[in-house]
């Protein structure tokens, strides 16, 4: 990140109070919101700082890099008059850099194509093309039952201690644009909060996939400032904004870990008193939360895409926690890992009964992933519900009073975790698709329901071609 000053700067030596990650000045005239300043600390270390808050002359200013060693006596704030930028262009590609938007992989400074607000403009609602094009994950659990469109935002709930962070790198590695032709595509990665070992994770399975090179990662450890936590999303989004709507790739951007960013925007309400909502977030986050997902998106008149998949840990796996609760409402459906799922060695764990995507009707059939895809996501999800159920009853009346109707649904709920949630690299949707009908295979016609008799004869006439 970086800023262009003008000619002229102002300076005050007015800090009255020191909070935390935050310094509060008066006799300010001429401040304004969102501005970025220099601290000036007594030793001379120059620290970088936004303001977060304008009452008449008195600001707020939130110290990137911390208070630390300020005092009120003699620290200095130098204004400059421009919002926070960071440089852009393609030689974003292939980079890491850490959550502050400077390069840690050893390389030279980014070579700007131009300096963009990393707070993004407000997108027009009629300038918005509504997503109907899908993204392959590769994840069988995700492109069959709850397919992610171009554009679309769509948050992963995880448990503590759940393979989040593998299923994101994993997506990262095998995700692309079927059907894109010479529309590029790339990924943008914005981990917050994470650990050495994590970091060193996420960037050895880029390199092992050989993704690296079309992947733009940023990373805020969890020894960094936290306040850098609150910037490091914006980062993402304005590196992907710049490369979807001024060179035309298709951009996924992953965000992990939410948890840890909401955990620093309540840090930053508390340094600044401010009453507290539920479970002590501020009561904006809402908004907060808003300005960051409502960057995903089409436009018209433009070939690339924004499109979002945020990893939201949930605390003692609370899917009504006011982060996964307020992601919910703001994004267009939810993936959810299983705990049970996990400790059966299920990978990934995704739980597709309380999954679901509201986009993805929009962006299957027969022109985009497949004619039947629709039918057979229904019949996946009738069977596997029914297979649920009868586990819950055997478990009080256990196998004997079951039918031999009921033996095949439970048997499918079996497979169907085994065989089609669970899986190693991965899996093209015809792939996906196909091992769907494999495990349909166990049932007679009359129980496919939720499947034409038209899809049923044309699938039996491609088998007997075929075999």
């Amino acid at each position: 990140m970086r800023l262009r000053r003008g000619l002229h700067t102002t300076e005050f030596q007015t800090v009255h109070y020191v909070s935390g990650p935050l310094i509060f000045i008066e006799r300010a005239s001429g401040v304004h919101a969102a501005e970025v300043v220099d601290i000036v600390a007594p030793d001379g270390e120059i620290r970088r700082g936004q303001v977060l808050e304008v009452d008449q002359d008195r600001a707020v200013i939130e110290v990137y890099s911390g208070t630390r060693g300020l005092d009120v006596a003699s620290t200095r704030v130098r204004l400059g008059g421009d919002a926070a930028r960071m440089p852009v262009g393609e030689s974003l590609l292939g980079r890491m850099l850490d959550g502050a938007g400077r390069p840690i992989d050893g390389g030279p400074p980014v070579m700007a194509e131009a300096f963009w607000d990393i707070n993004g403009l407000p997108i027009n609602p009629a300038a918005r093309r509504y997503p109907s094009e899908y993204m392959e994950t590769g994840v069988s659990a995700i492109d069959g039952l709850n397919t992610l469109l171009r554009g679309q935002k769509l948050p992963i709930f995880s448990g503590f201690g759940l393979p989040a962070g593998e299923l994101a790198a994993e997506i990262a590695a095998e995700a692309k644009v079927p059907g894109a032709g010479d529309e590029p595509f790339v990924v943008v990665f914005a981990a917050m909060g994470i650990t050495h070992r994590e970091m060193s994770f996420f960037r050895r399975s880029l390199e092992d996939s050989g993704q690296l090179n079309r992947t733009v990662l940023f990373v805020n450890l969890a020894d960094d400032p936290t306040i850098e936590r609150l910037v490091t999303p914006r980062l993402a989004l304005t590196a992907a904004e710049f490369l979807a709507f001024h060179r035309g790739y298709h951009v996924l951007v992953i965000l992990t870990d939410m948890t840890n960013y909401c955990e620093a925007l309540r840090e930053v309400a508390t340094a600044r008193e401010e009453v507290p909502g539920r479970r002590g977030y501020p009561g904006y986050m809402y908004t907060d939360l808003a300005t960051i997902y409502e960057r995903a998106g089409r436009l018209h008149g433009h070939t690339g895409s924004v499109t979002q998949l945020v990893i939201v840990s949930m605390p003692d796996d609370d899917i009504t926690h006011p982060i996964p609760d307020l992601s919910g409402y703001i994004t267009e459906g939810q993936v959810v890992l299983s705990r049970e799922l996990h400790r059966r060695g299920v990978s990934p764990p995704i739980d597709v009964l309380p999954s679901l995507s509201r986009l993805m009707s929009s962006g299957i059939g027969a022109d985009k992933t497949r004619g039947d895809h629709r039918e057979l996501a229904d019949q996946l999800y009738a069977a596997y519900a029914q297979g649920r159920d009868l586990r819950r009853l055997v478990a009080i009346i256990g196998e004997a009073g079951l039918t031999e109707a009921d033996r095949r649904y439970l048997a499918f709920a079996d497979g169907f975790e085994r065989e089609f949630v669970n899986q190693t690299g991965g899996r093209s949707i015809a792939d996906t698709l196909d091992v769907a009908w494999r495990l349909l295979s166990a049932f007679p016609d009359r129980d496919l329901k939720r499947i034409s008799e038209a899809t049923l004869a044309s699938h039996r006439a491609a088998d007997e071609a075929g075999g």
